[in-house]
């Protein structure tokens, strides 16, 4: 019997109070912020598009954390209860217990204004993952489709991948200032799509011709264009058990919460 092409692991659910110890900003609209916190010896991060949960006060300083008791997740009592949003680990370094995670600054969203203003000795709680879905590197081929809130992933996963593995990414972005660099072993193509220039992902993925072989298909992004993108490519023929396709976020609603993580 073949081996599933992916696993889900399971994580220990556990609660960090993670220090900001760089605050960059990689592009004009894209914030790049590293934590660091003793706890991140044993912090497990294997998949590209793992999910942990920011919590931020909303009254500044120190979050309040919850802890798993025997009825689930529950909160100090008194305590003002922090706002909760998921993001992805752009990279981990176990050596230095270093999470780094990329934020898209935009207007209205609670944790993408908290990035803008980021400092260092900033804290936040960061909660998960509580698990990881695991792709085999051994198909033919990799396509990676979203939008900047998927870049994190996207990024991830080609500088993570395997040298001689090909791989071709398809990425909408506000404008050519957005684009990013890789640094990846792969064989990588990549495409962006610029929306000041009217281009559109959908129209763009629509249009992509897959390698040949066997390939897996990540889609990530605007909630109905990546549920969009699922049908079209398995209307086209492709395996449905090869693709997967999230919701990182919905038209129209500023500070969506995918509820992928917890």
């Amino acid at each position: 019997m073949d081996r599933p092409v992916a696993e889900r692991v399971r994580h220990e659910l556990k609660f960090r109070l993670a220090e900001v110890v760089r605050a960059e900003r990689i592009t004009p609209h894209m914030a790049r912020i590293t934590f660091t916190d003793p706890s991140f010896a044993e912090f497990p991060s294997l998949s590209y598009d793992d999910h942990v949960k920011i919590f931020i006060s909303p009254e500044g300083g120190d979050p309040a954390l919850p802890v798993l008791g025997p009825n689930g997740v529950e909160w100090p009592a008194g305590a003002p209860r922090p706002e909760g949003r998921d993001y992805t680990p752009r990279s981990f370094d176990k050596q230095k217990r270093e999470l780094v995670i990329d934020f898209v600054l935009h207007e209205g969203g609670l944790a993408a204004e908290w990035a803008a203003h980021a400092k260092l000795g900033d804290r936040v709680g960061i909660g998960g993952p509580r698990g990881s879905f695991v792709v085999r590197n051994d198909l033919d081929f990799y396509v990676l489709i979203g939008d900047e809130t998927a870049l994190p992933a996207i990024g991830r996963r080609i500088e993570e991948l395997p040298a001689r593995t090909k791989v071709e990414a398809l990425v909408e972005v506000a404008e050519a200032g957005e684009r990013q660099t890789f640094t990846t072993k792969a064989y990588l193509s990549i495409t962006w799509v610029d929306r000041s220039k009217g281009a559109s992902l959908i129209n763009a993925a629509k249009e992509m011709a897959l390698p040949p072989g066997r390939g897996y298909i990540f889609i990530a992004g605007e909630g109905s264009t990546s549920t969009a993108l699922r049908e079209h490519f398995v209307d086209q023929g492709h395996d449905p058990d090869l693709i997967k396709a999230a919701g990182y976020w919905r038209r129209g609603e500023a500070d969506f919460d995918d509820g992928h993580a917890h």
